[in-house]
């Protein structure tokens, strides 16, 4: 039986180093491709001491810091996104085109999330 739960640990445990370094290399990647995404961490190293100083509760800080890691979160998928569509081909397809066009619109619903967030928690 302890062998049978030693087995399975390591097991697991290979797995997660192995989804850990697939994470490191994802990070890199969009961090040394996509300007956007560093300017928008840029933003983040603003963002958290603001939000740790303006929130006056756990929860304020959370939406405040929260709400603009969403937008690393969404600009990260737009850019998964836009180099598989990429990666089928480089001729012009209008739904390739759709494609990139919904990307981009949802990282700036994400920007105008954040924005909204942080007027209401700080206007409150």
């Amino acid at each position: 039986h302890t062998l049978r739960t030693m087995n399975w640990l390591f097991r697991h445990a290979r797995h997660l180093l192995a989804a850990t370094a697939c994470t490191w290399k994802g990070l890199v990647a969009v961090t040394r491709q996509e300007i956007a995404f560093r300017q928008e961490l840029i933003v983040l190293a603003a963002v958290v001491p603001l939000g740790l100083w303006l929130g006056k509760t756990g929860v304020s800080r959370a939406l405040l810091i929260g709400s603009w890691m969403l937008v690393l979160v969404v600009e990260m998928l737009n850019s998964a996104l836009e180099a598989t569509v990429n990666r089928i081909g480089p001729e012009q397809h209008p739904l390739s085109g759709m494609a990139k066009d919904v990307g981009s619109a949802a990282v700036f619903g994400a920007i105008v999330l954040a924005a909204t967030v942080w007027l209401l928690v700080l206007c409150a």
